[in-house]
């Protein structure tokens, strides 16, 4: 099969086009004939090496840890999916591919898009785990920097579906954007927190720091020195602050529960995970770097 590889860690120069062996599932697992793979910045951590003290890589490897396809094969024990069922999940193997070993997954509507599959296991389930850490409910307002990315919009939108005001960053150009979402936008940089108390005369409760660029100190200062109601997925310096660092945690069966509840509200287009581009499968390299310089306006995916 045709798979993006990189024997090495580094820049995306190392991803390349080759033919591998296909994957066969064992006892459990179900293969997928990838029709979408969504591009993370978790991919491209991976493949510079910044994530080996966290999960060391095996090389070579192929990247990629979402997707969505058609069940071509399945494993001994395999009952609740079958040869022809469209899927969305996470791949065990690699989902920058023709085929993939797929970990938890859930079915696919038929009136989700394959491109918009591909773009919620991650989104959806780091969204609905920081917010559950965070407790945010009813009434609360809530400060999401990076409300204008796939995890960011997601979070806006179960956040707001929960009754919680929304305060979210992003570059002006993304406003309208993210207004359409439900939250306020507010630009992030210089002069922050007075923009946020602005917005918000009534308070922040809690943060969520999805871009990971600087934001935790501003953020302590709206929660007046508290720490304990900020979690982020993209800052390193959080422990020096005392902040939560949320990389994963939910088991197999809440991300399938959480996956397949995702899926079903984005078919019914109350969720919205906004598509910047699509790439072929040999211009993956082209697609992290995109995905590196941090302007992409919404999920990328690729397409085998």
């Amino acid at each position: 099969m045709r798979a993006i590889v990189f024997h090495e860690f580094g820049g995306p120069e190392v991803l390349r086009a080759e033919d591998v062996p296909e994957p066969h599932a064992g006892p459990g697992e179900v293969r997928v004939a990838v029709r979408a793979a969504g591009v993370n910045p978790m991919d491209w951590k991976i493949r510079r090496g910044w994530m080996e003290q966290v999960s060391p890589t095996t090389l070579p490897a192929v990247p990629g840890v979402e997707c969505a396809g058609v069940v071509d094969e399945t494993g001994e024990g395999v009952t609740e999916f079958a040869v022809g069922d469209e899927v969305l999940g996470w791949s065990a193997t690699g989902s920058y591919a023709q085929y993939a070993l797929a970990g938890p997954v859930a079915a696919k509507p038929p009136a989700l898009g394959w491109a918009e599959a591909a773009a919620l296991p991650v989104a959806g389930e780091t969204a609905a785990r920081v917010l559950g850490l965070l407790a945010v409910r009813d009434g609360e307002t809530l400060l999401v920097h990076g409300a204008a990315g796939a995890v960011g919009a997601v979070a806006v939108q179960l956040a707001v579906a929960r009754g919680v005001t929304v305060i979210g960053t992003a570059s002006p150009a993304r406003h309208d954007y993210v207004r359409s979402l439900g939250a306020v936008p507010v630009a992030y940089g210089d002069g922050l927190v007075a923009r946020v108390r602005a917005a918000a005369p009534q308070g922040v409760d809690a943060v969520f720091d999805v871009a990971g660029k600087g934001a935790l100190p501003d953020s302590i200062e709206l929660l007046d020195g508290v720490t304990d109601r900020i979690v982020t997925i993209a800052d390193m310096a959080a422990g020096d602050l005392g902040v939560v660092f949320s990389s994963g945690g939910m088991t197999p069966e809440d991300r399938r529960a959480g996956l397949a509840e995702h899926a079903r509200l984005a078919a019914e287009g109350a969720l919205r995970v906004q598509i910047a581009r699509t790439f072929p499968l040999d211009e993956a390299a082209t697609a992290q770097a995109t995905s590196e310089d941090g302007h992409a306006g919404g999920k990328l995916v690729i397409t085998p």
